[in-house]
């Protein structure tokens, strides 16, 4: 009888693998204190998402207690890399914001050499007033 290879597992290429019981309370807490996410154990050590949840049903304590707990949120870790690439914007941000600055510093001091005027006033002169009254007693808004 001929037999499709397309229906029978390849024996040598498949794995049985065993986890200790240790090592899925451990992966459980993680979950439980929100340090990892299910997809992420799934892939560290290539199970499915079926064995993984097996494993909280079996040695969750909050499953125990019969406390739901969301089991996917982001884990630490992906908040820190996600925190860590915002700085990074952030910081390019800043970046751009800073060379516009002294490009316009630049320009006003160029100005004033060329047109031998101050544009930019110095630091420790008292700024205008802007608005008040006049000799006539008139308002200069």
């Amino acid at each position: 009888m001929r037999t499709n290879s397309f229906f029978t597992p390849d024996l040598r290429t498949r794995n049985n693998r065993y986890f200790s019981v240790d090592i899925k309370k451990k992966v459980v807490q993680d979950l439980e204190r929100n340090l990892t996410r299910v997809t992420d154990v799934c892939k560290a050590y290539d199970v499915s998402k079926t064995s993984v949840y097996k494993w909280i049903y079996k040695y969750s304590t909050m499953a125990k207690k019969q406390h739901r707990q969301v089991v996917e949120p982001k884990s630490d870790t992906q908040k820190i890399i996600a925190l860590e690439e915002r700085i990074k914007e952030l910081e390019r941000i800043i970046g751009q914001k800073q060379l516009d600055i002294d490009f316009k510093d630049k320009m006003i001091e160029l100005a004033e050499q060329r047109y031998n005027i101050e544009i930019k006033k110095k630091s420790g002169t008292k700024p205008s007033s802007g608005s008040g009254v006049t000799k006539k007693g008139t308002s200069t808004k």
